[in-house]
């Protein structure tokens, strides 16, 4: 690694954090008995707009600072984290992670390498979003307002949101790292409400952010397609027929229905759940889990992905790791805790919503590769289904991946062809067992366009998925009643 480290120059600059501070607090959080200590740094600035009914309802800006200090032993973890960033409340978290980690003891003395740049820089912005003027972000909700409800006379609500976050971290750990990362994050969400000539209203949603300068969003050609979309689908919605119920084949188009693979099988991929072996998947590296042709990858280098980091939130850079090649569980996502303790090497997926959390094995892009079928030739395939081309909300048990998802965009399959729209359409079944019913899978593996947030012990992060267009056969719907 070469160059400044701009995020340390900020906590040295704005709270007088440098190496000296860091090690005496290493120092005092590491015992000789003691397997890693380490310290997280943040400082963020979000800031959110609000249009609902024509007018800019809210504009809310955000400030959070603080640190975290961990220290480990064995599978022991004590944590203590504070919102100041002095010299001071850095020592005593220190000192309070180590009494809860540990028993007695003496501090060791601590070496931390200068401050780096991660090696790879994925997304590199000139300009903070969070730096754009609120009067932008606003003039854009209102042009976006302006032209959904001139898409058609039945759009009778509009209601959007821009938010901006810049979020700057630094990394310092008892083996020598010191690494810090500057965070841009942006994402635009419109919703749309339809009326028919009955009265009945439809809602049309879609969204889509990344890691990119603001700028691309304020451009029409940024935003437009994204308005033109969900009144496609509140118009559609309108028009859509109740969904029948039973077991029948599913077609999932590509993208965002990636959730799914996302909730009912990457959570059982995660190294916690398959070290305590409480995962469907737990002792089962080597074997066969899905159907041939199946292949799961977690990516956190894609270039100005939502999902992808240049370091984890522990300082190990992300990487391509592949879970699951043709149908075999090759591997699991790691932290560096369950990394440690199950032998294995850390995945760059140790993931926090921020400085006040501990850090857990998270997804970043979660997708299945695409196979050889033309999404024509999948759906020609079958006679009697459902093709789900996106999804709205879903429930996972984690401990055995039983799901129920949501469709908010679904039609009708008859002989092969799509034909009527439905509304109500739910899918149930099984993660693992969803995977062997795996019957073709599409050459158009497309990654959802920015929106992904996943929950997991109270925390959420930022997520990528993405899915070919995919047929499950014999899958249970939900269907709709009138």
């Amino acid at each position: 690694m070469s160059g400044p480290a701009p995020g340390a120059a900020l906590f040295e600059e704005r709270f007088g954090i440098d190496d000296h501070s860091l090690q005496t607090a290493l120092g005092t959080a590491l015992e000789r008995d003691v397997d890693h200590a380490d310290l997280f740094f943040e400082y963020s600035t979000q800031d959110a707009v609000a249009l609902e009914e024509g007018l800019v309802k809210s504009a809310d800006r955000h400030l959070e600072q603080g640190v975290g200090v961990r220290v480990q032993v064995a599978e022991r973890q004590g944590y203590a984290h504070s919102d100041e960033i002095t010299t001071e409340s850095l020592q005593l978290a220190a000192g309070t992670a180590r009494a809860i980690a540990t028993q007695g003891g003496s501090p060791a003395p601590v070496a931390v390498r200068g401050p780096q740049n991660p090696d790879l820089d994925l997304y590199p912005v000139d300009q903070a979003p969070t730096a754009v003027p609120v009067a932008a972000k606003a003039d854009l909700l209102g042009e976006i307002d302006v032209y959904a409800r001139a898409r058609d006379p039945r759009i009778r609500q509009v209601m959007a949101s821009v938010t901006s976050q810049q979020r700057t971290v630094m990394i310092a750990a008892s083996d020598g790292t010191w690494v810090t990362d500057v965070r841009p994050l942006v994402r635009l969400n419109v919703q749309v409400i339809a009326e028919g000539p009955d009265g009945r209203r439809e809602v049309g949603y879609q969204g889509c952010g990344g890691r990119y300068p603001l700028a691309r969003l304020l451009e029409p050609a940024g935003w437009q397609p994204l308005v033109d979309e969900a009144v496609r689908l509140a118009l559609l919605n309108l028009e859509a027929q109740p969904c029948p119920a039973g077991s029948m084949d599913i077609v999932l188009g590509p993208g965002w229905p990636g959730i799914l693979l996302h909730e009912a099988i990457g959570h059982g991929l995660e190294g916690d759940f398959n070290r305590k072996g409480t995962s469907a998947f737990s002792g089962r590296l080597g074997e066969r889990v899905s159907a041939p042709g199946v292949t799961v990858i977690d990516d956190g280098t894609l270039p100005e992905r939502r999902g992808s980091l240049n370091v984890d939130d522990e300082g190990t850079p992300t990487q391509r790791t592949t879970l699951i090649e043709d149908g075999i569980l090759t591997g699991y996502l790691h932290d560096r805790l369950n990394a440690r303790l199950m032998g294995h090497t850390a995945t760059g997926n140790g993931r926090r919503q921020s400085y006040a959390h501990l850090p857990l094995p998270r997804m970043t892009n979660t997708f299945m590769l695409a196979g050889e079928d033309e999404p024509e030739e999948i759906l020609r395939s079958v006679q009697h289904g459902i093709y789900a081309a996106t999804f709205g909300g879903g429930q996972v048990d984690i401990t055995n991946g039983k799901f129920v998802f949501s469709a908010s965009e679904a039609y009708l399959i008859e002989d092969g062809r799509i034909t009527q729209p439905l509304r109500g359409a739910t899918l149930i079944g099984n993660g693992p067992d969803v995977l062997t019913r795996v019957a073709r899978i599409g050459n158009d593996l497309a990654l959802d366009r920015g929106v992904g947030t996943c929950g997991k012990d109270g925390q959420s992060v930022p997520v990528g998925v993405g899915l070919p267009t995919l047929r499950i056969d014999d899958l249970t719907v939900g269907g709709t009643q009138g």
